[in-house]
C-alpha cells in the first residue's frame, strides 16, 4: 500500500480541520436529535423559538438567524407542527407574515435533550480553558465575516 502525504497548504489543513469538527459535531448531535424525533434543523428552530420572546418568531427572521432558505423553513415547519412542536399562524396585522410558537411538547423535548447535548458537547471541548473557548471562537467567527465579506 503506497503512503499518503497531503499537499494541502497550511491554510487548507486549518480549514479542512474546521470543517471535519463541524461535521463531526453535527453527525454526532443528529443522532441525539433523531432519538427525539427532530433533525439537526428542526432542533434548531425549538432553540430559536425557546429564545425568542413569548416563545414566538416569525419564520422569516428564524430563517435568517439560521441562514436557511425560506422554502426549507416551511417544510420544516410543517413537519415541526405535524409532530406537535410549533404551532404555525399568520400574523394578525399581517396575513402573508408565518409566526411560529413552540409548545409545551418542544419544550419539554428541549429540556429532555438538554443534558445529553451537553455531555457531548463536554466531550469536545472538556480540555478547552474558558480563555480557549473564547479566543477559538473569535478566531472562526472572523473567518465567518471574511467569508461574507468575500461572497
Amino acid at each position: 500500500m503506497k503512503r499518503y502525504v497531503s499537499d494541502l497548504s497550511t491554510n487548507e489543513k486549518v480549514l479542512m480541520a474546521i470543517v471535519r469538527a463541524a461535521e463531526n459535531f453535527k453527525r454526532t448531535h443528529t443522532a441525539i436529535f433523531r432519538r427525539f424525533g427532530l433533525s439537526f434543523p428542526q432542533y434548531n428552530v425549538l432553540r430559536v423559538l425557546d429564545a425568542s420572546d413569548d416563545g414566538r418568531n416569525k419564520i422569516s427572521d428564524i430563517s435568517r438567524i439560521m441562514l436557511v432558505p425560506g422554502a426549507n423553513m416551511t417544510g420544516i415547519a410543517k413537519r415541526l407542527e405535524r409532530d406537535g412542536f410549533l404551532i404555525r399562524t399568520s400574523d394578525p396585522r399581517d396575513e402573508r407574515v408565518t409566526l411560529l410558537q413552540i409548545t409545551p411538547k418542544g419544550r419539554k423535548t428541549l429540556k429532555q435533550i438538554r443534558e445529553e447535548k451537553d455531555r457531548s458537547i463536554e466531550k469536545l471541548l472538556g480540555g478547552f480553558s474558558r480563555k480557549a473557548k473564547t479566543e477559538l471562537l473569535d478566531k472562526v467567527k472572523q473567518l465567518i465575516k471574511k467569508n461574507r465579506l468575500s461572497s
